[in-house]
């Protein structure tokens, strides 16, 4: 069923956040960082595979995200919903279902045999496919996705994530540079303002926390240099 009514995107952005505090998916920890994908240190991690196992917040997350595109890109602006490989592929169908429309998903690398494929599902040339995943943190892994959706001769100028980090300058414009526009629910920002108002963490976590949003680099060079 495609939702007709939602609230604004700065109230989607709070409950995201509070939605995400509620469950555990945020994890903060000035004195022990987590390790990203990057390698580099971070006091913060976000896992929103805890949704899963959610379902009254999974479903009007899904809501969110669905009506933030249609009201952002449009109503009739896809013809396919394309989840990227592992965590985009639920989400994918959640919001395939939603917008009534056909659902594939992306591996991130060819499958090695049979067809040796990327793309899994029905996609055809000319189809106007929208790529969900879970999350982004500069926008990088989106960009070999969309390439991939392309090769097929499909089009793919929109991705949408349940959580963008927000801190790392340059990924919108990136994602531009590309021909993308990125839609997001709520950030590192909108997560941290929750905190503070809900009390979930110590005024020195919070504190440390925000001082690694506001200069993420300088905040991993410091700790990678001790």
């Amino acid at each position: 069923m495609i939702p007709t009514s939602y609230p604004d995107a700065s109230e989607m952005a709070r409950l995201t956040a509070r939605m995400l505090l509620e469950i555990g998916a945020v994890h903060l920890n000035a004195d022990e960082p987590f390790t990203l994908a990057s390698g580099l240190p971070s006091p913060t991690y976000i896992d929103c595979r805890k949704l899963f196992s959610y379902p009254r917040i999974r479903s009007t997350l899904m809501d969110f995200l669905t009506v933030t595109v249609m009201r952002n890109a449009g109503f009739e602006a896809f013809d396919n919903i394309a989840g990227g490989e592992t965590a985009g592929i639920p989400f994918g169908a959640l919001v395939a279902e939603r917008m009534a429309l056909p659902m594939s998903y992306v591996r991130k690398k060819p499958k090695g045999y049979g067809r040796n494929a990327r793309i899994e599902g029905e996609m055809t040339p000319g189809q106007r496919v929208l790529l969900v995943e879970d999350l982004t943190t500069d926008g990088g892994s989106k960009l070999s996705f969309v390439d991939a959706i392309r090769e097929t001769g499909a089009t793919c100028a929109h991705t949408a994530v349940i959580f963008y980090y927000g801190i790392f300058p340059g990924t919108e414009e990136s994602l531009a540079g590309h021909g993308v526009q990125l839609h997001h629910l709520c950030t590192w920002w909108d997560v941290l303002a929750e905190a503070k108002a809900s009390g979930a963490f110590d005024d020195s976590t919070l504190v440390e926390v925000e001082t690694f949003l506001t200069a993420p680099r300088a905040w991993q060079e410091a700790r990678q240099k001790t």
